[in-house]
C-alpha cells in the first residue's frame, strides 16, 4: 500500500540481549490471600542488605525482605531456594534510625511508645548509685529511642510529691522513678493525688479515687525492689528501661490506706506487727550501711519478738469454702456469722498482718509474699499470723524462700478481700511499757511499700481495681528461680 511503512528485517538468529536487560523468569504465581489488616505496604523498594540487592515491604505490622536472584542459565532450582523471605515485626523493633521523614498521612506507629518522660531519680537509694543507673544504664537507651526525658534529682522526702502536685503532667506520656520501692509509692501517691486534684475530687478523703493521667515506670534502685521483681520478673535496670522504651502497659490495682478522717496515701502492700517493726529498727539505723541496717534490724526484731493486740474487720470476696481441714474449722468459728456483703471480724494476737494488692516478689521470697492475689484482680491478699514461738515463726519466714507454702501452717490464715480495717488495742496498766511496737509519739509503726508510717487510729484499707497503669508485664506465668535467703 503506498504510504506503509515496509516490516523491520527479522535477523537470521536468535538475538542475545545485554546482560544488564537479561530478564528474570518468573513462575506463576498462585492469587495471593487477602491481606490481614496492618500488612497492606506502606513502602516498597529495592535495597542493599549484606551485600545484596533485596526486595523490601514495609507494613505496619512488619518488615520483609528477600534476595533478588538472576535467573539460573542452567534452570538450577536450588538458587531460588536460597531467596527465603525474612520478616521481623515492628513490635519487636527497638529502635529505627531514618534517613527521611515521615510522610503526610502515615501513621506513628506504637501508640504506647512514650516520646517525653518526667523521670525522678532518688540519689539516696540502697548504695547511692540510683544517679549512675540512670546516666550510664538508662538514659543512653531512651536517647537511642528518641525519647525526650526532663529529671529531678529528688533532695527529700516527699520533694517529687511537690514537684508533681506543680508540673504539666499532660506535656509528658509517663512517669519513670529512680530509685527503692519507697520512691516508687511516693511517686505512685504523686500521680493518683494529682489525678484527685484535677478532677476537683476531695483529697483529704478519697471514697472513688480517679485513675493516674499517665503511666508511672519503674527503674529498680533499692534494696528489695518488689514492683521492679513483680513487674519484671527481675532487678535489672536495662529490662526495666526496655519495658518503658517499647510501651508495654499493664494495669495494677491500687489500695487507699485511710482513717476515719483523713487519705493517709496510696500504696500497694502494707504490713503491721513485726514487718513494720524491722523497718521502724532500720530506720533509726540509717548511719549503718544499707545491707548491714537491713539484717541488723530483722534480728534485732526477731530477738525482740512480740504480738500485737487487734481486730481486723474485713470484707471477703468471696466465701470461704467447706472443708474437714482443722485449722479452717477453727478460723470459721472465730469469724462473726454474716453475708457476703457484710465486714467479718476477727481479734487476738498477731506477730504480723500483711495487705497486700499485688503479687510482691523478691529476691527473699521468688514465688511473691502473696502469691495467690495478682496484679489487677481486684482483690487484696490478707495473711494473719497469729503468735506463735520464734522457731516455728522462723520456720514460716523460711517457707518464702522455697517452693513449699509458706502458709501451710496452723498459726497462719489467709483470706482474699477487697477491705480491711486494722484497729490496735493500745495496752493499759503495769505491761503498757513492753509495748514496743508504739514509737515515742504513741504511733503504731506501719510499712507501706517500704515506707514507714506511723498511725495510732483505726486504718482502713481498700483495694480500687486497676487504677494505674505500670511499664512491664504480668509475670504470673514466669517461672520463678529458687534463691536461698542468707539473713536467716
Amino acid at each position: 500500500m503506498p504510504g506503509a511503512a515496509a516490516p523491520l528485517p527479522r535477523p537470521a538468529g536468535r538475538a542475545r540481549a545485554a546482560p544488564q536487560e537479561r530478564r528474570r523468569r518468573v513462575a506463576p504465581l498462585a492469587a495471593a490471600p487477602p491481606a490481614r489488616a496492618g500488612d497492606e505496604p506502606l513502602l516498597r523498594g529495592i535495597f542493599e542488605i549484606g551485600k545484596r540487592s533485596c526486595d523490601v515491604v514495609l507494613s505496619a505490622r512488619r518488615l520483609r525482605w528477600s534476595p533478588i536472584l538472576p535467573e539460573s542459565p542452567t534452570g538450577d532450582s536450588s538458587v531460588a531456594l536460597q531467596a527465603q523471605e525474612e520478616i521481623i515485626e515492628m513490635k519487636d523493633v527497638f529502635s529505627v534510625k531514618l534517613k527521611r521523614r515521615r510522610f503526610a498521612g502515615q501513621q506513628k506507629g506504637f501508640q504506647n511508645r512514650p516520646k517525653s518522660l518526667k523521670v525522678f531519680v532518688n540519689p539516696s537509694s540502697h548504695k547511692r548509685e540510683a544517679t549512675n543507673i540512670y546516666y550510664e544504664k538508662v538514659a543512653p537507651l531512651f536517647k537511642l529511642a528518641d525519647i525526650k526525658a526532663d529529671v529531678t534529682v529528688t533532695e527529700y522526702e516527699g520533694h517529687a510529691l511537690s514537684v508533681l502536685k506543680e508540673c504539666e503532667l499532660q506535656a509528658f506520656d509517663g512517669v519513670v522513678c529512680v530509685g527503692g520501692d519507697g520512691s516508687v509509692s511516693e511517686v505512685a501517691h504523686g500521680l493518683l493525688l494529682r489525678a484527685q486534684i484535677d478532677a476537683g475530687k476531695d483529697t483529704e478523703y478519697v471514697s472513688k479515687p480517679v485513675r493516674a493521667p499517665v503511666p508511672l515506670g519503674v527503674i529498680p534502685a533499692g534494696t528489695t525492689n518488689i514492683l521492679a521483681h513483680t513487674l519484671y520478673g527481675i532487678k535489672h535496670a536495662v529490662t526495666a528501661a526496655l519495658h518503658i522504651v517499647m510501651g508495654h502497659i499493664q494495669a495494677v490495682d491500687v489500695c487507699t490506706f485511710s482513717t476515719p478522717r483523713k487519705l493517709l496515701r496510696f500504696g500497694f502492700s502494707a504490713m503491721f506487727g513485726f514487718g513494720a517493726r524491722t523497718l521502724a529498727l532500720a530506720e533509726r539505723h540509717r548511719w549503718m550501711p544499707s545491707s548491714q541496717r537491713k539484717d541488723f534490724a530483722f534480728i534485732k526484731t526477731l530477738a525482740d519478738l512480740k504480738p500485737e493486740e487487734c481486730e481486723l474487720s474485713f470484707l471477703p470476696l468471696q466465701i470461704l469454702q467447706e472443708d474437714t481441714h482443722e485449722k479452717d474449722r477453727k478460723k470459721k468459728e472465730r469469724m462473726r456469722k454474716g453475708s457476703k456483703d457484710q465486714l467479718q471480724k476477727i481479734q487476738g494476737h498477731f506477730l504480723n498482718v500483711s495487705i497486700m494488692a499485688i503479687p510482691c516478689l523478691c529476691s527473699m521470697a521468688p514465688r511473691g509474699l502473696a502469691p495467690n492475689t495478682r496484679l489487677n484482680n481486684g482483690s487484696m491478699a490478707l495473711i494473719v499470723v497469729q503468735n506463735t514461738s520464734r522457731t516455728e515463726f522462723i520456720k514460716h519466714l523460711k517457707r518464702y524462700t522455697t517452693a513449699k507454702n509458706q502458709f501451710n501452717f496452723p498459726f497462719v490464715e489467709t483470706y482474699t478481700v477487697q477491705e480491711v480495717k486494722v484497729q490496735p488495742r493500745l495496752k493499759s496498766g503495769p505491761d503498757a511499757k513492753e509495748n514496743v511496737c508504739l514509737s515515742a509519739e504513741g504511733n503504731y509503726p506501719w510499712n507501706i511499700d517500704g515506707d514507714l508510717m506511723k498511725e495510732a487510729s483505726e486504718v482502713h484499707v481498700r483495694v480500687h481495681p486497676q487504677l494505674i497503669d505500670l511499664y512491664g508485664v504480668n509475670t504470673d506465668d514466669l517461672e520463678s528461680s529458687q534463691v536461698t535467703c542468707t539473713c536467716i
